[in-house]
C-alpha cells in the first residue's frame, strides 16, 4: 500500500508549479523594473557621472509594452548609455529597437552585439545551460552589422573590438570593449594595456562576463565592468538565487554589483539581468527583466 500522503504531496506539487509557471509567463516577464545603484568609483571630489546600462532587449517587433517602457527611460537624461548585446530576436526588430531608443539617441552611447545578436533564435534543449554544452542550431542571419550603422548614425558608438577615449560631460573615460566573447568573437589583443591613468574613468564593456575577458579589462587597471548574457539566471529560487549562469562566472555574479579581482587589481563588476528572454523561453521567475541606472561616485 502507498502512503496516503504521497498523492497529495504530488498534487500540491504540481499546482505549485502551474502557478509558478503562470506567474513567470503571464506577469513577471513584463514587470520591468529600474534598478538603481552607486558606484564608488570616480575619483575623490568628482561630482557624480550617471549611466544607464541597458542589455539582452532580445526584441521582437510584436513586444510593444516593452518597447514603450525603454522609450519612458529618456526622461533619465542620463550621462551615458551602454547597451551590452542580445538587443534582437528577429530580423524585422531594428526599427522597433531604434524607435524604442529613440529619446536616448541624443545621449552619448555605446554599445557592443551578444550572441544572440547574429542569428535569430531557436528552440533549445533546456538541459544544455546544465550540461554545458554550446554546440546549438543557428537561425536565420540578423543583419547585426547594419543596425549598427544606424546606431553609430544615430551618434553612438560601437566599441565591437575597440578601445577608445570618450569625452562625457566634461570628462574623460578611457573605454574598451570586445565583440561576444560567448562565441570567442572577442579581440582582446586589439584593446589590451594599461589603462589610461590620467582618465577620468576606465570603463571596460562586454556581453557575456567570461572570467578571461574580465579578468584581463581588470588586470589592465580597468575600474568598471559592464556586462549582460546571464539574465541574472532567469529562473531563480528564493534563498539560493540563480540555477546557471550560462557562463563562466560563478553564480553568485549573475546580476547586480560586485567587487571583482584580477591581475592583483580590483574593479567594480555590474551584471545586468537584462529585459527579454528568447522567444523560445518567454519566462521569469524571481528574477525581473531589469534595465539599471548607475550613478558614478567619488571613491570614499
Amino acid at each position: 500500500m502507498g502512503t496516503p500522503g504521497v498523492p497529495r504531496l504530488i498534487g500540491a506539487a504540481s499546482v505549485a508549479g502551474a502557478c509558478a509557471l503562470a506567474y513567470g509567463v503571464g506577469y513577471e516577464r513584463n514587470a520591468f523594473t529600474l534598478r538603481r545603484l552607486d558606484v564608488p568609483v570616480l575619483a575623490k571630489g568628482a561630482s557624480p557621472l550617471r549611466v544607464l546600462h541597458l542589455s539582452d532587449l532580445h526584441m521582437l517587433d510584436r513586444q510593444r509594452a516593452k518597447q514603450e517602457w525603454i522609450r519612458e527611460l529618456g526622461r533619465l537624461l542620463p550621462d551615458l548609455v551602454v547597451l551590452t548585446g542580445d538587443v534582437l530576436s528577429g530580423a524585422d526588430a531594428g526599427p522597433s529597437v531604434l524607435r524604442a531608443l529613440a529619446p536616448l539617441l541624443d545621449r552619448p552611447g555605446i554599445f557592443v552585439p551578444g550572441n544572440n545578436d547574429y542569428y535569430e533564435p531557436t528552440f533549445k534543449n533546456p538541459a544544455r545551460y546544465f550540461l554545458g554544452s554550446r554546440s546549438e542550431p543557428k537561425g536565420a542571419p540578423i543583419d547585426w552589422p547594419g543596425f549598427a550603422r544606424e546606431l553609430v548614425a544615430a551618434g553612438w558608438q560601437d566599441l565591437t573590438n575597440v578601445r577608445a577615449d570618450l569625452k562625457v560631460s566634461g570628462r574623460v573615460i578611457d573605454v574598451r570593449g570586445v565583440d561576444d566573447p560567448y562565441l570567442g568573437r572577442d579581440r582582446l589583443d586589439v584593446v589590451s594595456g594599461r589603462a589610461d591613468p590620467k582618465a577620468d574613468l576606465r570603463l571596460g564593456i562586454a556581453h557575456a562576463p567570461q572570467p578571461r575577458v574580465i579578468d584581463a579589462y581588470t588586470a589592465d587597471g580597468v575600474e568598471l565592468l559592464l556586462a549582460g548574457h546571464t539574465h541574472g539566471g532567469q529562473v531563480c529560487l528564493p534563498g539560493f538565487g540563480p540555477l546557471v549562469t550560462n557562463c563562466g562566472i560563478d553564480r553568485a555574479r549573475a546580476r547586480g554589483l560586485s567587487r571583482y579581482g584580477a591581475g592583483g587589481n580590483e574593479a567594480w563588476l555590474h551584471v545586468s539581468a537584462g529585459l527579454g528572454t528568447s522567444p523560445y523561453a518567454p519566462i521569469r521567475f524571481a528574477c525581473r527583466p531589469e534595465a539599471s541606472l548607475l550613478t558614478l561616485t567619488a571613491a570614499r
